[in-house]
Parts: structure tokens; C-alpha cells; sequence
């Protein structure tokens, strides 16, 4: 997956608030992963139409004083490792 390739969630994978949780979940069909605050954020930008860095640009725009970039490439290449985009 190249920086420039947009970002969807593989099929059967959705994420959403959870109460019982008191956090964000990526849901599917075998379980739940409960999502730091971070992950959470980044996942919710992923849509199918953007890509690595515009999900860092929007990142970047809500929390300016954090430099971001290495860690959203660093958590989408364990989420596509885990299978949960593609």
C-alpha cells in the first residue's frame, strides 16, 4: 500500500462508540478490539477517499502542536497488518 492509495476498512469491520466499553471498538464478525483515544481518531478519518496524508493533514489541523505523521503511518501499517484496512 502506497502513501498515496486511499484508505477504506476491510469489509466486516466498523468502528463505533461503545458504552460498556467507555471507548471506540472496531467490530467484526469474530470480536471487538477496543481503540485508544489515537487509534480511534485515525480510524475515523479513514472513508475510502483519503489517503495516509490527508488523514495526517487532518490530524495535524485539530491537534497542531503534535507532529503526528510517524505515528499514523506506524498505526496504519499494523492496521493493515491486522487486516482491519485495506
Amino acid at each position: 500500500m502506497t502513501e498515496s492509495t486511499a484508505l477504506k476498512m476491510t469489509n466486516g469491520f466498523r468502528l463505533q462508540w461503545e458504552p460498556a466499553q467507555d471507548a471506540h471498538v472496531l467490530l467484526y464478525p469474530e470480536g471487538m478490539v477496543k481503540l485508544n483515544p489515537a487509534a480511534a481518531e485515525i480510524l475515523s478519518l479513514v472513508d475510502g477517499d483519503r489517503n495516509i496524508e490527508e488523514i495526517t493533514e487532518a490530524l495535524q489541523a485539530k491537534f497542531p502542536d503534535a507532529d503526528l505523521s510517524g505515528d499514523v503511518k506506524e498505526f496504519v501499517s499494523i492496521a493493515t497488518a491486522n487486516g482491519w484496512l485495506s
